[in-house]
């Protein structure tokens, strides 16, 4: 069973900076593929950004040149680092895990139960 355990959300004013975090015990290290993304109330969920089993990433259009994505294999941790944030970003965030090359596509078979941002 695949347990991933997001944190690090919260809520800061336009402009701030948070950083996301996502525990997958042995499946970083392995090198799966993970992504984070985002749902907002009464949206859809959207892709974020995601990390390869080659570390290439991808990024959502909304997000590129102010979010990051990268992972610690050691401590097997995906990170989001999220700055100049706006208050479209406000969304419950999940992270997500599979074995296959999926970038932002929806079809992860594994996610977490999420942790919100707010900016306002």
């Amino acid at each position: 069973h695949v347990q991933l355990v997001e944190s690090g959300g919260g809520s800061v004013h336009p402009g701030g900076s948070l950083r996301l975090s996502c525990v997958a015990p042995g499946y970083i290290s392995k090198g799966y593929c993970m992504a984070w993304f985002r749902q907002a109330p009464g949206q859809e969920r959207e892709g974020v950004a995601s990390f390869g089993d080659d570390d290439s990433t991808t990024y959502a259009d909304s997000v590129k040149g102010r979010f990051t994505i990268s992972n610690d294999k050691v401590k097997n941790t995906l990170y989001l680092q999220m700055d100049r944030l706006k208050p479209e970003d406000t969304a419950m965030y999940y992270c997500a895990e599979d074995t296959r090359p999926l970038g932002l596509r929806q079809t992860y078979r594994h996610w977490g139960q999420g942790t919100q941002v707010t900016v306002s």
